[in-house]
């Protein structure tokens, strides 16, 4: 270490100058060995199978709700729900009390009195003619129409006693099924008519995508097409899904509508209501020619490559397609086989801008 210290004329020792020499070739050689080989100055455009995807927006949304009616009129009374409550199939939500339901109550409760003492009668008749058709004092026809009155006597009854039931069930406003209060249109002590919505219920299960697909890519959508959801956050893994239905008319805004229902038979348990997220979606298996996606030149808002040729590089227009890793599929303006300059070809592409270039004065 003494040895490699500067003199006072600032010159190095010549054993010190061979070793920092031997020890800068060394260092290049192994420089030159950790760079990557150089890839060629252009490749031929080769033809692959590509599954076309297809990506869009979608919102977590119920397939359908259900409006909670009151069936008869009256007072509301003894709500116990809010929105976002969660109820069971059954579960009484509300009671519908006042003069208007007592009314109903006990019109039917007199109906059902009234059907009952009839049906009695009609058995004490019968049971007399049945004794006087014995004893030869009554004829086949006086029997037979008594046994018939005491059947539309015992029906009568029947109905009224389900009346009476309907009505006292009209007093509670039950969930059909289960599942989560979307909102409230009524509250305690209101008055409410016959078929009034007091309710919106979105049942348990009952939710979907809807995504909207706009321009050329809508063309290509089918029933079953599968693929995935991945909810917004990234928190939650994707989901798979299918594509379940597909509006036949644009949206307003230009757009294909589309109903996504997850692949599995039950709906996912973090799927939330109005929850964004983003899906991909597989489409059909297609030819295309790929070439590296560095080949591709945007100019003048038009993608171009450098086609080598015999006679020098010449600039063609493509369509890009979709990419799949470092490769990109072209959908039209390029042939297989033929030979795109892929090492600096922006740089090639733009050689000589320079001289055709005039600064302003």
């Amino acid at each position: 270490m003494q040895g490699l210290r500067l003199s006072r004329g600032g010159r190095v020792p010549r054993g010190a100058a061979a070793l920092l020499l031997a020890g800068a070739l060394f260092g290049m050689a192994g420089t030159a060995r950790a760079v990557p080989a150089t890839s060629q100055p252009f490749v031929p455009a080769r033809v692959a199978s590509v599954a076309q995807e297809l990506r869009a927006y979608a919102q977590v949304e119920p397939i359908a709700t259900v409006e909670l009616r009151v069936v008869g009129p009256g007072t509301l009374d003894a709500l116990r729900i809010l929105p976002g409550s969660a109820v069971r199939a059954g579960e009484v939500l509300a009671r519908v009390q006042g003069p208007r339901m007592q009314a109903r109550l006990v019109a039917s409760a007199q109906q059902l009195a009234s059907a009952e003492a009839r049906a009695r009668a009609a058995r004490r008749l019968l049971g007399i003619v049945r004794a006087k058709f014995g004893a030869q004092l009554a004829t086949r026809q006086q029997l037979d129409a008594a046994q018939s009155g005491l059947s539309a006597a015992e029906a009568a009854v029947r109905t009224a006693t389900a009346r009476l039931r309907e009505v006292r069930s009209q007093q509670f406003l039950r969930a059909p099924a289960a599942g989560t209060i979307l909102a409230l249109q009524a509250a305690d002590g209101e008055q409410v008519a016959s078929g009034q919505a007091i309710a919106t219920l979105q049942p348990a299960g009952r939710l979907w995508l809807r995504a909207e697909v706009y321009g050329a890519q809508a063309s290509g959508l089918r029933v079953g097409m599968r693929g995935s959801f991945r909810p917004a956050g990234g928190q939650a893994g994707p989901v798979a899904v299918k594509v379940a239905s597909i509006a036949a008319a644009l949206a307003p805004d230009g757009g294909v509508q589309l109903g996504l229902l997850p692949v599995a038979s039950r709906v996912p348990a973090d799927w939330i209501d109005g929850q964004w997220g983003k899906v991909l979606l597989e489409g059909p298996v297609r030819r295309m020619v790929m070439v590296p996606t560095r080949a591709l030149i945007l100019d003048r808002g038009h993608w171009w490559v450098l086609v080598h040729t015999a006679a020098g590089d010449r600039p063609t227009r493509v369509v890009p397609g979709p990419a799949r890793g470092w490769q990109t599929g072209i959908v039209s303006g390029l042939s297989p086989g033929q030979q795109v300059v892929v090492t600096d070809a922006f740089l090639e592409y733009h050689r000589g801008i320079a001289s055709r270039y005039t600064p302003p004065d």
